[in-house]
């Protein structure tokens, strides 16, 4: 995807929107200067070209239930592309799974995973990792505390 020319108030109305994708146009608009309906255009210019992929509500784990977040690093017997496939096409369909990576280095998988509590979270394991031959070991960290947790970007530009 070829990334569309953003200007500042482009940037400044996706700044607003990630940070709260309630906001009204007709709030934004005051604040950058512009009619409400060339606000309108410009977020549906951003939509269609794919700068803004979707709009979700932010949810509070602990509020679900889902008390404990884990990192856990994987890594897989081997890299082929069909081992791979099947391991993503796994975590993207897990609902414990909040974010899934394919990185380099050590491991081959990163994943940030949420469960009730330690008997959920084995349960996870057992089905994940135990249960599937491709997968030669894992680690996994426990979160003691979320320090930062977010999804907003930096889109102001930079002199």
């Amino acid at each position: 995807m070829r990334t569309p020319d953003l200007d500042d108030l482009d940037r400044t109305i996706l700044d607003r929107l990630q940070r709260d994708a309630r906001t009204i146009a007709e709030s934004i608009a005051v604040e950058v200067g512009m009619s409400t309906a060339a606000v309108q255009r410009r977020i549906k210019r951003l939509r269609e070209t794919g700068v803004i992929a979707r709009e979700v509500a932010v949810l509070n784990p602990k509020a679900l239930g889902q008390a404990m977040t884990f990192i856990v690093e994987v890594e897989m017997e081997r890299e082929k592309s069909e081992v791979l496939d099947a391991f993503r096409y796994q975590m993207d369909a897990d609902e414990n799974v909040q974010q899934c990576y394919y990185v380099t280095g050590a491991y081959d998988f990163v994943l940030i995973v949420t469960a009730r509590d330690m008997e959920d979270f084995e349960g996870f394991t057992q089905r994940t990792f135990f249960d599937n031959g491709n997968v030669r070991r894992f680690t996994t960290s426990i979160v003691m505390r979320p320090i930062k947790v977010g999804l907003t970007l930096p889109v102001r530009s930079r002199p």
